[in-house]
């Protein structure tokens, strides 16, 4: 397992068109999934520690963004082949048990995750209502543990300033998870 730290925000790039099956069926475009105050864009999966590690926050905070008319979309970009806990069928499952307020979409191809530049999970991108990059951080202080409660809520007081002013903060610190596993190429 490789950890990687992604790139820091490059403030006001536009958020990459996508097109991908949700788990409910349904195909998601990206301005089908934004808020009036925005959206943020999580590259997640089933299998990962870091992930598991801060998978009830990210429902806490998506839930709390809800309210500030700001909109969360999931997107799985795994090789399922070689990692059969991320399946659509097991996209599905999680979703289901842990009642998603969000689209959770599966990126088969990979290229939503090379579109928005995603590198690990969790990597999470938050965009003002213009669809403008306003955020590219960590959830919180959580890595492959999580966090003592009361740890300062980085993503969450990020998009609360965004859905208030449609402007990020200066200072972010970069997410930290496992490498979107990607597939073999093929010749």
């Amino acid at each position: 397992m490789v950890s990687l730290e992604p790139p820091l925000c490059d403030f006001g790039a536009s958020a990459p068109q996508f097109k991908l099956l949700g788990v409910d069926g349904k195909t998601w475009v990206l301005q089908e999934c934004m808020g009036r105050n925005g959206l943020l864009v999580m590259f997640i999966c089933n299998h990962c520690p870091y992930v598991k590690a801060v998978h009830a926050r990210i429902l806490r905070d998506t839930r709390d963004l809800k309210g500030l008319g700001v909109e969360s979309v999931a997107i799985m970009s795994n090789d399922t082949l070689n990692y059969p806990d991320d399946s659509y069928e097991n996209m599905q499952r999680i979703a289901a048990e842990f009642n998603y307020s969000f689209p959770y979409l599966y990126d088969e191809t990979q290229e939503a995750a090379r579109a928005y530049g995603a590198v690990c999970t969790p990597d999470f991108f938050g965009y003002n209502a213009a669809f403008e990059l306003q955020y590219r951080g960590r959830l919180d202080a959580s890595r492959k543990e999580t966090a003592p409660e009361g740890t300062r809520r980085d993503l969450y007081e990020a998009m609360k300033l965004v859905a208030n002013t449609g402007h990020g903060p200066n200072k972010q610190t970069s997410s930290i998870g496992c490498s979107i596993k990607w597939k073999e190429e093929t010749h």
